[in-house]
This record gives structure tokens, sequence and C-alpha cells, in this order.
């Protein structure tokens, strides 16, 4: 590790001080406990097993049955789901890391499935291109489906999921957690309002949010460039600035990032980010594929205070550990993105553990379905569910990290 990496360097971010820059970014993997969509001695093993990290962002956490999209996602609204997210703070924070919880609304982004045969809702009833991934209950295999046109939300169901972003995050609070990440990026509900160039919504919840635990423990995730999922919109830019001097004036605790990064995707220019830059003082994260070299790029512009990595933590827990020291770093297994038990989830060894840094395994790609409820807290009987198998769908696009998003961050 260089002396003069930027990337090692101590800083500060929502009022804690951290050794680096690495944050973990999150990504979806569906193994909460079911029924329940409960969180389990499992995940926390996982995080825990990465709490080198300067902070941790969890994985998209829906904020109420109707913020669900997709199958085996945690929740944040149930005594049960505030009781297993407590197992995972507390080994994190034993493990010496930091967390913050992402509350998640998917809006439009779901499925009949979900809600009882109810559509799922949006600003407005417009039809969308959007897949969502979807496992059968009896078989624990998955795939890819359609979304179907949303109906449109009303105003007294508006205020409503505004409760909801409040209620989960006193209930992350509740759980142990150190902040919470709104998720207004990747074509979600948030979102959703936004490429209708209206901020009404992101400052409702952010207020909320901020009123109930504190603007310093209060952050939010954007993605101004994201035009999948039909969120091609001409006046998203101005939008975002706009939004990024509220969010700079609320004194939030940090600004989240998500760069475009399939092969076609529109350009973060430069431009933007000293726009972005000049409106926002605070921390910025930001994510999209980065490596080490990209990210003391970022870092030396001051167009970011820390970098967020999600797909190569995934096979390597001890990431930090790996980048300051230039080791080989292992390829994780996509077949066991989502769904399943330990395997390819909690089993990747650190370069400590193995002796062989980099070590790239064999593995199966069908996985056992994620743990039910009488195996909730157990690991040893958690390894040992193998009874349904999770198959991918051939020639299905692949997502990681803020549910379904291809890319570092899901």
């Amino acid at each position: 590790m260089s002396a003069s990496s930027l990337l090692f360097k101590s800083t500060r971010v929502a009022g804690l001080e951290v050794r680096h820059r690495i944050v973990m970014a999150p990504m979806t993997r569906s193994r909460s406990t079911q029924p329940g969509d409960i969180p389990n001695a499992m995940n926390a093993r996982y995080y825990a097993q990465r709490a080198s990290a300067a902070l941790i962002v969890t994985e998209a956490t829906q904020i109420s049955p109707q913020g669900k999209g997709y199958s085996f996602t945690p929740g944040i609204y149930s005594p049960e789901q505030v009781a297993g997210w407590r197992l995972v703070s507390k080994a994190v924070h034993a493990a010496g890391g930091r967390l913050f919880l992402q509350l998640w609304h998917v809006g439009r982004m779901s499925h009949p499935d979900f809600h009882n045969g109810e559509l799922p809702v949006a600003p407005s009833a417009v039809p969308f291109e959007g897949k969502i991934w979807k496992a059968d209950p009896a078989t624990g295999v998955g795939t890819m489906v359609d979304c179907p046109t949303p109906r449109a939300l009303t105003t007294g169901e508006i205020k409503g999921i505004v409760a909801d972003y409040r209620r989960g995050a006193r209930n992350a609070m509740d759980a142990g957690f150190d902040g919470v990440e709104i998720h207004g990026a990747n074509g979600y509900l948030v979102d959703q309002f936004l490429r209708t160039t209206s901020m009404r919504f992101l400052k409702q919840v952010v207020d909320s949010v901020a009123d109930e635990v504190g603007a310093e423990r209060t952050a939010i995730r954007l993605a101004p460039f994201l035009t999948a999922r039909g969120m091609a919109c001409p006046d998203i830019l101005p939008t975002i600035l706009e939004a990024t001097q509220y969010l700079q004036t609320r004194g939030i605790a940090y600004l989240h990032l998500v760069e475009a990064d399939w092969d076609d995707a529109p350009q973060f220019t430069e431009e933007f980010r000293q726009a972005i830059r000049a409106r926002f003082t605070r921390p910025i994260i930001v994510a999209g594929r980065y490596d080490k070299v990209r990210a003391e790029w970022v870092l030396s512009k001051g167009y970011a205070d820390l970098v967020a990595f999600g797909r190569p933590f995934l096979a390597n827990p001890d990431l930090p550990h790996r980048l300051a020291n230039d080791l080989p770093l292992a390829t994780f297994d996509s077949g066991a993105l989502f769904g399943g038990g330990r395997r390819g989830y909690s089993d990747y060894p650190n370069c400590r553990d193995t002796g062989r840094a980099g070590e790239v395994r064999k593995r199966r790609t069908s996985m056992p379905a994620p743990p039910t409820r009488s195996t909730f807290g157990s690991v040893a009987a958690i390894q040992s569910n193998q009874r349904h198998r999770f198959k991918p769908t051939a020639g299905s696009k692949v997502f990681t990290g803020h549910p379904n998003q291809a890319s570092d961050s899901p």
C-alpha cells in the first residue's frame, strides 16, 4: 500500500471515524427466513465477515409488505424482523464494523404474487419494461418475470408510505444500526417520483426519517444516469442537482451516488460530478464497478469521499486487506447470488484463513432455498437445508446489489 493512497486514509462519515474509505455496497442476496422475510443468524455471519469495511450498507430492506418486489428479501416492519436485524447489528459491531440499513419501497418494480393478487403501486399507472426475481415457493426455483402496469397511488396512500419510512427508520435504530440509507435509486419508488421531476416525495421521506432518527443518521442513494426500467427522463439531472442542494441544507450523513455501468450506459461525466460537489460538501459515496485505480482517481479529484464496492466483497470478505496489500481477488459464483444457504454466501474464506488469496473454488450452481422459520437462528440447520434448488433462467441478465441492478450497486 502506497503511503500516498487516499483509499486508505482515515475519514469521518455519519459522525463515525473510519480507518479507510472502502464501503460495502448494498447487494440483494434473498436469504431471509421464510415465512416472514426475517433476517437470521446466517445473515449475521455474512455481514460480520465483512465488518472490515469502513461502512456496510445492507441489502435493500422493505419498509412494508407493499414495498416488497423480490422473493426472500428482508423487511424492517415486524417485531420478528427487528429481532433478526438485531442479530446482524450485534455481530457486525462485535467484529468492529459499522452499518446502515437501506430503507426500500420498490413501487412499481414488483408483482401481484407478492400482494395477494393486487397490482404494485406507483406515482401513475404507466406501462413500463421491468423485471423482478421471483421464486416458486414450492420449489425454490427462481426466474426473472415481467412487472405489470401498476396502479396509481392516492394522496392518502402516499402519506401512509412516508409514515412507513419513518417507522422503518425507527425500527432500524431499535435494531442497533448506526443509521439508515433511503433507497432513492435504480427505478424504485423514490426514483419513480423523481422522474416525474417532482422532489416533493423525496423531501417528505427525507424529512420524516431525519426528524425521527436525526439527519446525521440519515442518508440517501440516487442514480442520476439510470435509463433502464423505463426511467429515461430528460429533466432528471437538473432535478437531481436541485435535490442535492436540499440534501446539503438538510445536513444528511452522506449522499450515495450510483453510476450506470452496463456496456452502453450513459457516462457519469466530470462536469456533473463537479456540479454535484459544488452543491454538496458533506461526504459523498460513489459506486459502480470501481477498482483500486479508479477509486484512487475519484478520491484524488475530490468527487467522492468514500467508494462502495459490491461484487468484489462477495467472494472477498476481507476486501480492504486484499486491496491494501495488492493481493489477488477471488471470483464469486454468479449462480449463488439469489436464494439458498451459506454456499456462495458465507463460505468464502479470508485470504489469511486459506493462505491462498484469490483462490477460486469450483461450486455448484444450484442452491438450497432460504431457510424456513423453523431454522431461524440455527446456522447448522440452514447449512443442511438442501431440499430446494435455485436455478437462474438461461440467458437472463444476472443482477447483484441494490436488488437486481447489474452493478456493484443493486
